[in-house]
């Protein structure tokens, strides 16, 4: 059988053909992974071969990364603040970005002494879970349409042992009646045809979670419109969205009632945020 490292090589040569900018790395991280061993290991011991069915599955890995299929479906987990969180195909992968969202709720979230929380669309958890996990005192629940997705979402809890009530459903129909201090959630917001979506492994990912089918506002409309009758007074409301809607998400906002309506960026200074409260 082949050595680690004659492994890596031919990953490595295998992605590079298929044009993965990354090859190197995610041959290394495909290795590791299928062989249990570390980095270290890797450097080490380049001499050590992989059993039969652990050759399968990092020659059956490597075809699927060629494919375009993302790093993180191929493992089935993905690094997110800290944590390690199961993705399937049924969930967008965790992105930095998002990261700034789960601050601007912890901020609000940290003044209250019992803060009640929802995360709407939640996906994979990671900003439910998050917020739970960061704010122990919160009640955190968390929403999604798709019971793959609520599925997922309730697995990550359980590992990392957030206290996290799930419920599904279309955005806020699932707690109609209920209110909360803080709404958060990271909706659909790329525009129907927006060509990025056919790019970076994109295609891979659930178009349901990534386009709203329309011009990319539609699903911050919904929330915006619904969000007052679950806010308590003063409660804020904070979502994602795209780098080129954060005005169109304040005026949105503002229509809707609430008050000093405000868009934050990320760290790389693009529009990323907008939220308000009542």
């Amino acid at each position: 059988m082949p050595s680690l490292g004659e492994n890596w090589r031919k990953g490595q040569q295998l992605l590079a053909e298929a044009g993965i900018e990354s090859a190197r790395l995610d041959a290394r991280l495909l290795l590791e992974f299928v062989a249990a061993c570390s980095h270290a290991d890797l450097l080490m011991a380049p001499e050590r071969s992989l059993d039969i069915a652990a050759q399968e599955a990092f020659d059956h890995c490597l075809l699927r990364r060629a494919s375009g299929e993302p790093l993180a479906y191929v493992m089935g987990e993905a690094a997110f603040r800290g944590r390690l969180f199961q993705v399937s195909p049924s969930v967008l992968i965790p992105r930095p970005e998002t990261e700034i969202l789960i601050d601007l709720a912890l901020e609000r979230m940290h003044r209250l002494p019992a803060p009640r929380v929802i995360d709407l669309g939640t996906g994979s958890g990671i900003i439910a879970i998050s917020l739970a996990l960061e704010c122990p005192s919160a009640t955190v629940l968390a929403a999604d349409l798709s019971s793959a997705a609520i599925s997922v979402a309730r697995n990550n809890a359980g590992r990392l042992g957030a206290a996290v009530e799930f419920r599904q459903g279309d955005w806020l129909a699932p707690v109609a009646g209920e209110r909360f201090d803080v709404i958060v959630s990271n909706p659909p917001y790329v525009a129907d045809g927006d060509p990025h979506l056919a790019l970076n492994g994109l295609p891979f990912e659930p178009q349901m979670a990534l386009t709203d089918g329309a011009d990319g506002l539609a699903c911050i409309r919904r929330i915006v419109a619904d969000a007052p009758v679950c806010l308590k007074p003063g409660g804020w409301l904070l979502f994602e969205h795209g780098y080129d809607q954060g005005e169109a998400s304040r005026n949105l906002l503002a229509a809707a009632g609430f008050k000093d309506a405000i868009t934050f960026p990320d760290l790389a200074g693009i529009d990323r945020v907008s939220g308000a409260h009542l």
